[in-house]
């Protein structure tokens, strides 16, 4: 059975505490987020499971009791694709590809990402809080097609 639209996740990492108005703007109408860490508070969390489903792993800046509760890795299927999400890629087990995973989303280095590696595809969305260094204030949308077509683009969400 084909969907009435396609799917639209959004992929988020590195919030540090800080949920931006336009992280806000840029999360409307998504129909998943995905978190890949250092989340720094689970006041976050809350803002946004409040806009859409919501996955999540720890960052290494994580910390408590509420921190202790997120895995480091999870797995998540939205629109029939297997998505593994994990702050650090070193903390990644096992290949993706032979588990079948369609996308890897990790954070930490702040720096927006995208690569094929051997038919998965690698996302780092960026960082969505305090700016760090020079790099981009960013998050990326994940769009899955009613056909399964997988498309990610990344949005600066501060100049």
């Amino acid at each position: 059975m084909s969907r009435q639209h396609p799917l639209r996740v959004a992929l988020v990492s590195d919030t540090h505490n800080l949920v931006r108005p336009e992280l806000l703007s840029f999360l409307t109408g998504c129909d998943a987020i995905v978190h890949a860490g250092d989340i720094c508070e689970p006041g976050v969390l809350d803002r946004l499971a409040a806009i859409a489903p919501l996955t999540a792993v720890r960052g290494n800046n994580d910390h408590g009791a509420w921190a202790e509760a997120l895995p480091v890795q999870t797995v998540v299927e939205i629109g029939g694709i297997a998505i593994a999400v994990v702050h650090e890629l070193p903390d990644l087990r096992g290949d993706p590809a032979a588990q079948g995973f369609a996308i890897v989303v990790s954070g930490h280095s702040h720096k927006p990402a995208l690569e094929m590696r051997d038919g998965v595809r690698y996302v780092n969305p960026g960082s969505a809080g305090p700016r760090r260094f020079k790099l981009p204030i960013s998050a990326a949308m994940l769009t899955i097609g009613n056909d399964g077509v997988l498309n990610v683009e990344h949005t600066r969400l501060v100049d």
